[in-house]
């Protein structure tokens, strides 16, 4: 069996989800690594995407649906300007309600890591960090298939709370 690991070609559901690293809006270096332990929804988006805009206040519902059960909403902002632009993205967050966290990533690593094809694009990582779900296009609110997917992932253990 080959590319389990999605290296040679797009993570599969089922899959460990790649490496990646990015900075937040504030400047600081994370890791997806960082938020084992939880779900996470992690979503690709730029501020000149017109569907991005619109599915801000669906994304905004699930993380605070779900803040109080490890589960988190990561935006991951593709936009060309990165930190010296994170006046502007940050605006553009507030203005459309996004209070969850926010990273740049002006280099677009994140399509290389996960084969994405366009923005909006978001995938659903396990508290173990396997990929469970992935979706190109906007996140519909009340999206029945996806709450039932993340409250499934939550029930799921995680290895990561028992190791330190």
């Amino acid at each position: 069996m080959s590319a389990c690991d999605g290296s040679n070609g797009p993570p599969r559901v089922g899959a460990p989800v790649p490496e990646y690293a990015s900075i937040t809006i504030d400047g600081d270096s994370v890791r997806l690594t960082d938020l084992r332990g939880e779900v996470v929804l992690l979503n690709v988006w730029a501020t000149w995407c017109h569907p991005c805009r619109e599915e801000i206040p669906a994304l905004q519902a699930l993380h605070e649906r779900f803040a109080d059960e490890a589960f988190k909403v990561v935006g991951v902002s593709v936009d060309d300007g990165g930190i010296g632009d994170a006046g502007r993205i940050r605006a553009f967050a507030d203005e459309f309600g996004a209070r969850y966290p926010i990273w740049l990533d002006p280099g677009d690593r994140v399509a290389r890591a996960f084969f994405t094809v366009g923005v909006p694009t978001t995938v659903l990582i396990g508290r173990d960090g396997t990929l469970l779900w992935r979706h190109t296009g906007p996140i519909r609110p009340g999206d029945p298939a996806l709450e039932r997917r993340i409250r499934e992932a939550l029930r799921e253990p995680s290895e990561a709370a028992g190791q330190g």
